[in-house]
C-alpha cells in the first residue's frame, strides 16, 4: 500500500535551502519515491499556516519510507539543512482503496 511523507519547510538560509532539496531529491528518487506536491507558498483556506513551503511525497510502502530517511543518503541532506532549515515531517500509510 502507497505510503506519504507529508512535510512542512520553513527556509532560513536559502542557499542551504537549494542544497538539501537537490541532495534530498536525489535520495528520494533512488528510493523509489515521487514527489505529489511541493508548493513554495501553501494557501491555507481554513485555520493557521506557519509554514513557507509544504511537500508530499508518495513511496510504495512505509517500509521503503524507513528506509529512505534511514539512509546515508538522506542523512547527509539532513546534515546540510540542519540550523539553516526547519522541517516538520509525518510518514502516513495510504487509505485503502475502495474495491
Amino acid at each position: 500500500m502507497p505510503a506519504y511523507v507529508v512535510v512542512n519547510v520553513d527556509v532560513l538560509d536559502e542557499e542551504a535551502a537549494l542544497a538539501y532539496a537537490s541532495v534530498a531529491r536525489e535520495s528520494i528518487l533512488s528510493h523509489g519515491g515521487r514527489y505529489l506536491a511541493a508548493g513554495p507558498t501553501p494557501e491555507p483556506v481554513e485555520g493557521t499556516w506557519d509554514s513557507s513551503r509544504f511537500v508530499v511525497i508518495e513511496f510504495p510502502d512505509m517500509h521503503r519510507i524507513r528506509e529512505w530517511y534511514d539512509s546515508p543518503e538522506y542523512r547527509r541532506a539532513r546534515e546540510i539543512r540542519e540550523g539553516k532549515v526547519r522541517v516538520g515531517m509525518l510518514f502516513v500509510e495510504g487509505a485503502p482503496t475502495e474495491g
